[in-house]
């Protein structure tokens, strides 16, 4: 995504703290400014040896910031969830569980990462950061599916949570990137069904091949699979010996994606035994093409 994962107000959050400490000026003196500069903390940081329960909020929050910017999520996670534990009717709690779920997920702590969201949005459903834990409950379900063979169930997960920051947050800042990781993720649904459904046709189990194919065409439409799912339609009708779904579904191939060179596959396997690939007979691939035909699919 182009924008940071930080929220928004975390920035605002940022600048206001600069401003109230003594910080060195961009670079001046050797150190960094901003911050994280370095002796941000007057001596209270990673080697101090103060309690951290004798520490205010304040303190322990600038503390996690520290860790997280110098790389370690971990301890930042640690520190922004102490934060709430020991001060947790103070503003500082509620700014940091949410920066808790941003560090556990930077932490690839996914787990975790959806538990202190979830805390988030239970206890504030109303704050500006809510739309940027919504989407980092989502992230936490959408970054384990990357690959094909996952459990598909963290894709239904991790798209119910994209449709809440979609349908709830329309005008955040995080909205655009959830609609792309939604095409994303149906995307990867109808994936697997191709791939169930190519291994089935590869051993000759037409019938369950078919099933397959047909959720991709009928429920997973608008992704990029669609036009595979209709070649491979026809060819496993075909090997049935159903010519009318094979020629139907190679119509609805033709009508759609005609540029497709799985259009050309399909035709080549229809004229090879005489056919064309025409609307014929009933049954639901004929109802898909009276679809598309009024224009209703696709």
């Amino acid at each position: 995504m182009a924008r940071s994962n930080r929220p928004t107000s975390m920035l605002r959050i940022a600048g206001a703290l600069a401003l109230g400490l003594t910080l060195a000026g961009c670079g001046g003196g050797g150190e960094r400014g901003g911050l994280f500069g370095t002796g941000l903390f007057s001596g209270v940081g990673r080697s101090s040896s103060t309690p951290i329960d004798q520490l205010d909020a304040e303190t322990i929050f600038q503390q996690a910031e520290a860790e997280l910017e110098a790389g370690r999520p971990d301890e930042a996670a640690r520190l922004f969830s102490e934060v709430e534990r020991l001060h947790p009717y103070s503003e500082w709690a509620r700014r940091a569980l949410v920066m808790a779920a941003f560090a556990y997920h930077s932490d690839r702590d996914y787990e975790n990462a959806r538990v202190s969201a979830q805390r988030f949005l239970d206890f504030f459903p109303g704050d500006e950061d809510a739309a940027y834990a919504q989407y980092l409950l989502a992230l936490s379900y959408y970054d384990q599916i990357d690959q094909v063979g996952r459990d598909q169930g963290l894709t239904f997960q991790a798209l119910q949570a994209l449709r809440e920051v979609i349908e709830r947050y329309p005008d955040s800042p995080y909205a655009s990137s959830a609609i792309l990781k939604f095409e994303l993720a149906f995307d990867q649904l109808a994936s697997k069904e191709m791939e169930i459904g190519r291994y089935y046709l590869r051993r000759g189990h037409y019938t369950a091949a078919i099933n397959r194919f047909r959720v991709v065409v009928e429920e997973f439409q608008t992704t990029s699979h669609t036009p595979e799912a209709l070649m491979r339609l026809v060819e496993a009708y075909l090997s049935l010996g159903l010519t009318d779904e094979a020629q139907t579904a190679g119509a609805i191939l033709g009508y759609n994606f005609q540029s497709s060179p799985f259009y050309d596959d399909a035709y080549r396997q229809l004229t090879g035994q005489q056919l064309s690939p025409e609307a014929a007979g009933e049954g639901w691939l004929r109802d898909i093409w009276r679809q598309t035909v009024r224009g209703d699919w696709l």
